[in-house]
């Protein structure tokens, strides 16, 4: 990985073919805009515009930020103005898609943010990027080439900018459109809804981003395991993360995290807004959370969730939802931009939300989240008490169960589980994420195994999903695991949607309460959100256990700060399912509610 000096002032660069002017970069750093169209698209855009490079953007502290300006033809003019905000460098080739924006007739600024390579200061935690946004957009509006008015686009770090700037209310910044970005710090980049650390999202965005350019970026096998937790930012990236070390200092949700939350204060957010998400990306849920804070408070939102990983041109190797699932992004954010910068007077309209719904591969207009006319059906867990793995006696049966055995494994922390897919970020030649073959962890004993008998009919699962548990263990804290799993007519297993649930945080992300050994509890786990037909003569699902590593840490099953602890426990977990335990999957149903099974298992 090539990188430049993060802290070098930023200086006018002579201007000259734009081809001359990027270089390489990981695809990780490239969500959008896939490197095998660089060179086409570059030859394609090189023709239109004026280039302004190396422009110093000065801050209200005084630190000054670099820019390049590109300006489509037609001296003399001022233009409305898209500004892209980056930490991944202005001149890679992940910005190369944004000078599309120019052939439709906007200026375009892109930047580095602060601290991050020509840019001078220090690069911190997302706070910085509501002022230095700020500055930023009153800069554009003094410029003799701006019309003063400002959008915003970028997926990702470049679309939590967006959120950030919003907050600002500046009355220059007329629209945003974020992708795959998420609300929430604590929910979308460090932690989960269930309180686990998204330990392997973290780790491999350091070593790439942060590792000293002296220093050759580690392997991921180099540094996933590393124990304590708490100093594996050093065996990532060879010195300690001062980002990494306040977010392993605050592991519940408290007041630190609140005050980097969008969500907490997204009634500031005013201004047009056109956000995307995928099904298998890690920040779905928050952007569809979004969406629904804005579209209750009556606000001029759009949303796209596609069948999509964090980087929406990402192609699974099991699964091909069809040309239909390939949206032209820029140009439906040109056309936003047109709507709202361009075109006057408009006509606020009301929420909009278009989900793919995976199974039929079709887009479905929507306009709130979850839909209202959401059937919560439950299918519950039933076994002799060998459910483990594949092979054992696990069933979902769509009836209340009256008599079943209880189902056990040992969790070892030093096997864990490991991760096969899901909705998992960002580098997917390391992570692979999507919709995976689970054949491999469902042989394994410390995964407990419930499947239905075939669909008679197809079965639409649309909203968020979550599965009761009653369970105990031998320890006073420990996780549990839930996925779900479409079983084709073939008997291949292809993940859904998936979460996790540490026993400290069961009733609350605020503050951990420990649970007392080999008592029952209920617990919720929270399975993220999908929109997923379930076909005729297929089976549903459902694996349970207490990892899913190195998406989430593993729980070293004691009392003390998890990232502290550098000895595992192995833990004795149970799961409870006969009469007053009523294990059980939630689904969102969508459609015909009588759903029946054409035989037993």
């Amino acid at each position: 990985m090539m990188r430049k000096n993060w802290g070098q002032t930023a200086a006018p660069v002579s201007q000259g073919p734009s081809f001359q002017l990027f270089r390489k970069r990981r695809f990780s750093q490239s969500p959008i805009f896939p490197r095998s169209l660089a060179v086409a698209a570059l030859l394609a855009l090189a023709a239109y515009g004026k280039e302004q490079l190396g422009l110093v953007v000065p801050m209200h502290d005084g630190v000054r930020l670099a820019a390049d300006l590109f300006l489509p033809e037609g001296g003399g003019r001022r233009w409305p103005t898209v500004l892209v905000r980056t930490p991944y460098g202005r001149k890679s080739t992940a910005t190369l898609s944004y000078r599309y924006f120019v052939r439709r007739g906007y200026a375009l600024v892109i930047e580095d943010v602060r601290g991050r390579y020509a840019s001078q200061g220090r690069f911190g935690n997302m706070a910085q990027e509501g002022p230095d946004s700020d500055d930023t957009i009153n800069w554009i509006a003094e410029q003799p080439w701006s019309n003063g008015r400002v959008a915003m686009a970028g997926g990702s770090y470049l679309g939590m900018v967006q959120w950030w700037a919003a907050l600002e209310e500046n009355p220059h910044l007329a629209a945003i459109s974020p992708v795959c970005s998420g609300d929430d710090e604590y929910l979308d980049r460090y932690y989960s809804t269930g309180g686990a650390l998204k330990l392997g999202h973290r780790l491999l965005w350091l070593a790439e981003n942060l590792t000293p350019p002296s220093r050759v970026p580690a392997l991921l096998p180099s540094y996933i395991r590393h124990l304590p937790v708490r100093t594996s930012d050093v065996a990532a990236t060879g010195l300690p993360q001062p980002l990494w070390r306040a977010a392993i200092a605050h592991p519940s949700f408290d007041d630190y995290w609140k005050r980097l939350s969008v969500r907490e204060r997204i009634e500031r957010v005013q201004i047009p807004t056109l956000s995307f998400g995928g099904w298998f990306d890690n920040y779905a849920e928050s952007d569809l959370d979004a969406f629904s804070r804005l579209a209750l408070r009556h606000k001029t939102v759009e949303t796209w969730i596609g069948p999509w990983a964090h980087n929406p041109n990402f192609r699974f190797v099991t699964r091909d939802f069809g040309p239909q699932a390939r949206l032209g992004i820029r140009t439906l954010e040109a056309d936003w931009f047109d709507k709202w910068m361009k075109k006057s007077p408009v006509t606020p309209s009301g929420p909009l939300l278009h989900i793919f719904v995976m199974g039929p591969d079709i887009w479905r207009e929507e306009h709130e989240w979850p839909l209202t006319r959401t059937r919560y059906t439950p299918l519950y867990l039933e076994s002799g008490g060998r459910a483990n793995s594949s092979a054992g006696d696990g069933v979902l049966r769509w009836q209340p169960v009256i008599q079943s055995k209880t189902d056990t494994f040992t969790y070892d922390p030093r096997d864990p589980v490991p991760t096969m897919g899901g909705s998992i970020c960002c580098e997917p030649r390391i992570l692979p994420p999507g919709p995976l073959d689970q054949t491999t962890v469902e042989a394994r004993k410390d995964v407990l195994v419930y499947t239905s008998a075939p669909l008679a009919e197809d079965v639409e699962v649309t909203g968020p999903v979550r599965t009761i548990l009653y369970v105990a263990t031998s320890v006073n804290d420990t996780d549990f695991t839930a996925k779900i799993v479409d079983v084709d007519r073939h008997g291949r297993p292809l993940s859904v949607t998936d979460g996790l649930q540490r026993l400290r945080y069961r009733l609350s992300l605020d503050k951990p309460i420990f649970v007392k050994q080999n008592q029952a509890y209920q617990i919720s786990v929270n399975m993220g959100v999908t929109s997923y037909v379930f076909a005729a003569g297929h089976r549903i699902r459902l694996e349970v256990s207490s990892s899913n590593f190195p998406r989430f840490d593993r729980n070293m099953n004691t009392t003390a700060p998890n990232a502290e602890q550098a000895k595992p426990v192995r833990a004795r977990q149970t799961v409870f399912h006969e009469k007053g335990y009523p294990s059980a999957i939630i689904l969102p149903v969508i459609g015909k509610t009588r759903v029946m099974s054409v035989s037993r298992r």
